[in-house]
């Protein structure tokens, strides 16, 4: 195990997402996904762990890795099938068989529309529902929508009378029978549609009737048809969800303006917040403590503003500290950003009610009282305020929830990247100070010389002798802290 890997392993959250490995030249050798990530990737480098021969081989390859968090287990999955598709790693070979996890596809775009279940998601016009891991989730919800709101299942293109002689679904399915008249294309389209909207969570009440059938059946003794109305419920739920999830990484500026006026109105702002800001706090055991700033006007984010800290008041883990810091070095009569940016509109803190309290103990300091100031829970992902009021739990579905948690999203990738590159570059420079005989000026002719660290390493001994005028038993060693192959 590298020293980099150790280091990246006090980092990796408890949540899911995926993970990327790398091999000594930077390249992905594998992609995978996990409901708790730290779990996962721990259990590859555990000490004494019996991995399966292509496991070890894999963990044996691994220089560094790095993992991206999702909000749920259907996003992890299709992150993961795109990255392996993208980059195709080395170890991936069950993914690279081109297995494929079922959706459902609804397509509006013919006469006589229906539901099917596919393994490929195109970039279509459709819409699609997944892809999920559990191919009887897609199944069950297909199975309902057609029964509920009358879809036909039959695969005919022009369903007609004589498709209608070998299908009795009017009969055993409830379908609205468009192959014989009983309704319109017009009225049928509509139906369809309705059948969607209720896919993708906008019909509440249709779920509720099922609530009540389970509820009816359980207490009728009905066990059976209970469990089996409590697996739709559950199925529903799931294709609801990963619609929200599929929503494309840049959102629209008609979304987000509809989600600043949805998040004024759930706060109780007076007027949407043109101008977002959101601070993400990042360290490792108090180790180059960093912060971001990032910028949302109108709803998206906006990267002129971005800013990010170093932490220089105090050393140690303290991130309400650390907040007030960015406050005042943003606000304060000192700052030197202030010219530079609009003033915000709404202040996000990214975390609970220590790091909001320490923020506006700060405006309060600065005597600014017309910046309204929350925080934003990682877990429940709810809206804290400290005003007498309780938390704010948004709708799973509302463009307000994707305005603030993309924007979170991006301060905490900002601040990641802005600690990595801080601690990696540590970690270059310091490996050679170990090495007897290597001071700054012949270390930094090596860096300059050969670039990196692992440039270093692919070097010769003849070259590092000649490069920083040193003994052969020198370069060795130079090579050897480097992490060289040995022939």
């Amino acid at each position: 195990m590298t020293d980099l890997i150790r280091a990246r392993l006090k980092e990796v959250p408890q949540s899911p997402g995926c993970y990327i490995m790398r091999d000594r030249a930077g390249k992905i050798i594998y992609v995978g996904k996990a409901k708790n990530l730290r779990r996962r990737v721990l259990s590859y480098f555990r000490p004494g762990a019996k991995h399966a021969p292509k496991v070890k081989s894999m963990v044996d390859t691994v220089w560094d890795f790095e993992f991206m968090t999702v909000r749920n287990e259907a996003e992890s999955l299709l992150t993961e099938a795109s990255l392996i598709k993208k980059h195709k790693p080395h170890f991936n070979i069950l993914m690279r068989d081109d297995k494929r996890y079922l959706a459902l596809k609804a397509d509006a775009g013919g006469e006589w529309p229906r539901f099917e279940c596919v393994r490929i998601v195109r970039d279509d016009g459709a819409r699609y529902f997944g892809p999920f891991p559990s191919s009887p989730v897609v199944r069950a919800a297909k199975d309902f929508a057609e029964r509920r709101f009358g879809i036909r299942s039959c695969r005919a293109l022009r369903p007609d009378a004589s498709t209608h002689e070998h299908c009795i679904d009017d009969v055993i399915r409830t379908c609205s029978a468009p192959c014989i008249g009983r309704i319109s294309a017009a009225g049928y389209k509509e139906r369809f549609l309705e059948a969607c909207e209720f896919l993708e969570g906008k019909r509440p009440a249709v779920v509720e009737e099922l609530k009540t059938a389970m509820k009816t059946a359980a207490a009728e003794m009905d066990f059976e048809k209970a469990s089996a109305l409590r697996d739709t419920i559950s199925a529903l739920r799931e294709i609801a969800k990963s619609h929200f999830t599929r929503k494309p990484p840049s959102m629209r500026r008609d979304e987000a303006i509809a989600g600043i006026a949805e998040l004024a109105a759930a706060i109780g702002l007076e007027k949407p917040p043109r101008t977002i800001e959101c601070v993400d706090i990042s360290n490792l055991f108090g180790t180059h403590n960093v912060a971001s700033l990032v910028v949302a006007r109108d709803g998206l984010p906006d990267r002129r503003f971005y800013r990010r800290f170093k932490i220089e008041s105090f050393e140690g883990a303290d991130d309400p500290r650390a907040m007030a810091e960015v406050v005042r070095r943003r606000y304060g009569p000192e700052s030197t950003i202030a010219a530079k940016s609009p003033r915000a509109d709404l202040y996000v803190c990214d975390g609970g009610i220590t790091q909001l309290r320490a923020a506006r103990a700060v405006f309060a300091e600065l005597g600014i009282t017309d910046i309204p100031t929350v925080g934003l829970a990682k877990q429940q992902e709810l809206i804290v305020v400290d005003d007498g009021r309780d938390d704010i739990a948004l709708p799973r579905d509302s463009q307000a929830l994707m305005v603030i948690t993309r924007l979170r999203d991006e301060a905490h990738r900002f601040a990641i990247t802005y600690h990595r590159n801080l601690r990696e570059k540590t970690i270059r420079e310091s490996v050679l100070d170990g090495v007897v005989g290597i001071g700054e000026a012949k270390k930094a002719k090596l860096l300059r010389t050969f670039r990196s660290i692992s440039g270093v390493a692919k070097a010769g001994a003849d070259e590092i002798m000649k490069t920083a005028g040193v003994s052969i038993e020198i370069a060795n060693e130079i090579l050897r802290v480097c992490g060289a192959k040995k022939d």
